[in-house]
């Protein structure tokens, strides 16, 4: 017996890939609304109660909207906006930020799909914290840019129509970022990172970057202490990898068109610097893959069914 699922918004840039990905398998049936019915709030709702899964692929307060519509004590929720990322009764849909992620968001009936940026951010920096490497009131800096279908339809218009005369353009310069609270929550931080996001002219691809001089980490730790805790942390999962290589330049593209995400460490012992890069798709470990992996895993399905490596 196939998983009904009912993807909420499934016309954005997140909902479309999310149905794409899930329109093929045999594991999982798709309850779609037409463009008439999708407006119409008793058909809607009767989706929402209908499902298993629900994924919402909606604006913040649409996504609330969406969950209080919601009347019965079954239906599963994954919420792809950033209404939930740090409510209480939500599980946070990172599926390897713990050792016991997995198994919680298998148990979950509410989850909440991290933002791409964090997930780079906490990728890197939560193993660290846990184990002891950056003290909790470290004061830290993510430097981070993602192709520009991270902005949804209208970003892409722009980009693709010609409007936008930029190769690169850094945004939030008032910071105060939305993804702060659930980088600061979920990392184990005392104090929010100061968060320097930027788009780039590429569709897809991110690149998220945590320096580091050596003195703001524990003492004693160093480079190799700092590989050594993200291969410890991610030496089971199959979606995030420590690289063993030391290339020369590191691509916004590198993990663009997958489901993974790759760790570097570079480091400078003369300069006692470190820098932690992660790449990633943002629309697949940092969106629609990440929603698909949370799918699998609370309707107990293969955890990479329908996921690239």
């Amino acid at each position: 017996m196939s998983t009904s699922v009912f993807i909420d918004g499934a016309v954005g840039t997140t909902g479309l890939e999310i149905r794409e990905r899930l329109s093929g398998r045999d594991d999982v049936s798709l309850l779609v609304l037409d463009d008439a019915r999708r407006k119409d709030a008793s058909a809607r709702r009767a989706a929402l109660n209908d499902a298993d899964i629900v994924i919402l692929c909606l604006p913040d307060d649409a996504a609330r909207d969406a969950v209080a519509m919601i009347d019965n004590a079954t239906t599963r929720v994954i919420d792809a906006s950033t209404a939930h990322r740090v409510a209480d009764g939500w599980t946070y849909g990172f599926a390897e930020l713990e050792p016991d992620q997995a198994a919680r968001i298998a148990q979950a009936r509410f989850v909440a799909n991290p933002g791409c940026y964090p997930t780079g951010f906490l990728a890197l920096v939560r193993p660290l914290v846990r184990a002891g490497l950056l003290p909790a009131d470290a004061l830290v800096t993510v430097n981070a840019t993602s192709g520009y279908s991270g902005g949804g339809k209208s970003m892409i218009a722009e980009f693709e129509g010609g409007a936008a005369t930029t190769a690169f353009r850094p945004y939030a310069l008032a910071l105060g970022h939305k993804h702060v609270p659930e980088m600061t929550r979920h990392s184990g931080l005392s104090h929010g990172p100061v968060f320097q996001p930027a788009v780039a002219n590429t569709y897809r691809g991110m690149v998220v970057e945590v320096p580091l001089h050596l003195a703001q980490l524990s003492p004693g730790a160093d480079q190799h202490g700092v590989e050594q805790a993200l291969r410890d942390a991610y030496a089971a999962c199959d979606l995030v990898r420590v690289s063993t290589d030391a290339p020369a330049t590191i691509a916004i593209e590198d993990d663009a068109g997958t489901d993974r995400m790759t760790l570097h460490v570079f480091g400078n012992a003369d300069l006692r610097q470190l820098r932690l890069v992660a790449t990633l798709d943002n629309l697949g470990k940092g969106a629609a893959g990440a929603a698909v992996q949370n799918l699998n895993l609370m309707a107990g399905l293969h955890p990479l069914a329908g996921l690239a490596r």
